[in-house]
């Protein structure tokens, strides 16, 4: 009888571990993201890149499909919107995240969704998401504090849709409240 609690204690650890190294592996970037952007696939090096993650050795590591990811990211999220470059090579992975699981990080301030097939993996997802009236492909659901978009590309994200997307963000406070801050609580229901 000892033995087989000291086996199920042995499985039920390697099971937590488990759980932790996908978590770990499901997230690039801060926990507690002011945006978090969740994409169906995950870089190539994800494990090398985790530490200390950088946009530089994200695209260096990958390809420049990454590079068009990480842009967009900076230039939705940064505070400043003609300074997203100085942001995405500084500061992008301390105020943002890539996330790769079906479910939304508790922890993030903002959650972006990218691709009409990435949302239907979020089978839980409920929300009450609106298309912005000059842009039908973005919608915004401004209490879930949640943005879904088409996948991040730029022949379908265009400068004039991130335009309008940080117009409607900034709209609902988003970068009032970021300011030189890059953490942030949720949003409480």
């Amino acid at each position: 009888m000892h033995r087989s609690r000291h086996t199920a204690t042995n499985r039920k650890n390697r099971n937590t571990r488990a759980s932790t190294i996908s978590t770990q592996s499901d997230l690039l970037g801060s926990a507690q993201a002011r945006l978090a952007l969740y994409l169906p696939h995950r870089p190539n090096g994800l494990a090398q890149l985790t530490p200390a993650p950088s946009a530089v050795d994200l695209v260096a590591l990958n390809s420049n499909h990454w590079r068009k990811i990480v842009t967009l990211l900076a230039k939705i999220a940064s505070p400043a919107a003609d300074d997203w470059r100085q942001f995405r090579d500084a500061h992008l992975f301390q105020a943002t995240a890539l996330c790769f699981s079906p479910q939304l990080n508790p922890n993030a301030r903002w959650h972006w969704i990218g691709g009409k097939d990435n949302l239907q993996r979020f089978t839980e997802l409920q929300h009450r998401a609106r298309p912005l009236a000059d842009a039908p492909d973005i919608l915004l659901d401004a209490d879930r504090h949640l943005l879904l978009t088409p996948y991040p590309d730029y022949r379908q994200l265009s400068n004039a849709l991130v335009a309008r997307i940080r117009t409607a963000l900034g709209d609902l406070g988003f970068y009032a409240e970021s300011g030189n801050d890059f953490g942030g609580a949720p949003p409480t229901d």
